[in-house]
């Protein structure tokens, strides 16, 4: 795979090092260079763009609040970010940004390929799992037989003693299966399922609506528990903000 990146620092010996650097490494394809940071936000918004080697103090706008201006683009994908730069460690340490890795300028081309090596190594890992099929159901042991559910058709899973009870679309009496909520919570997948309750997993597709302390099911309006409430605001605050 080709990795495409872009590079961006303000001093031009620095820049033509790092470029110098991609155009060695085989699994990087240079797209373009940029002294100026708000060049490469305007190049950002309008191509894709993989991976983005950025010096950090530059005028007007830094690598720094580049980044948190990528991070918070909404239905975008942001591309990975290394950072080239000559602030040491510690100081590197007071920021809250999410980069692949930090190159403290002098460096290497070996340390270059390393981080190089990190990134590729995460693009490889996203790759594979998007090829995976996608299972869309689980089995389930209900009396003496194992019963196919489809996970679309989940309202909401219910712990009830060594059983759950799993309330579905169009039935008008839940399964009941001998397994705990916490086994079904480690089986259904989090970015369609999430527990409210130490009761309650509920399935996001089939909310109705929704408070800062309850949502409800159609079937059912369940209070959010103390121990799951800051998960259930993040889940919230992304559809308010």
């Amino acid at each position: 795979m080709k990795i495409r990146c872009i590079v961006v620092d303000d001093e031009p010996l620095a820049l033509e090092m790092v470029c110098k650097f991609v155009e060695k490494t085989a699994f990087l394809q240079l797209d373009a260079k940029f002294e100026s940071a708000l060049e490469a936000l305007a190049y950002i918004n309008s191509q894709p763009v993989d991976l983005l080697f950025l010096d950090i103090q530059m005028p007007d706008l830094t690598g720094m609040e580049l980044a948190r201006v990528l991070e918070g683009r909404k239905g975008t994908a942001s591309p990975k970010i290394i950072f080239t730069t000559a602030y040491n460690q510690f100081a590197i340490e007071g920021y809250k940004v999410d980069a692949l890795d930090y190159l403290l300028k002098p460096f290497s081309y070996e340390e270059f390929l390393t981080a190089s090596q990190k990134a590729l190594r995460q693009f490889e890992n996203s790759q594979a799992m998007e090829k995976e099929p996608v299972q869309d159901y689980i089995f389930l042991k209900v009396e003496y037989q194992l019963v196919k559910v489809k996970l679309k058709e989940i309202i909401l899973v219910e712990g009830y003693k060594d059983y759950v009870k799993v309330h579905l679309e169009g039935k008008s009496a839940p399964l009941l299966s001998l397994t705990t909520l916490k086994s079904m919570e480690e089986m259904l997948p989090d970015k369609q399922f999430m527990r409210v309750h130490r009761s309650y997993i509920i399935s996001l597709d089939h909310i109705q609506s929704i408070s800062k302390s309850t949502v409800n099911m159609g079937i059912i309006t369940i209070t959010v528990g103390e121990g799951y409430k800051e998960n259930f605001l993040q889940f919230i605050n992304k559809w308010i903000q």
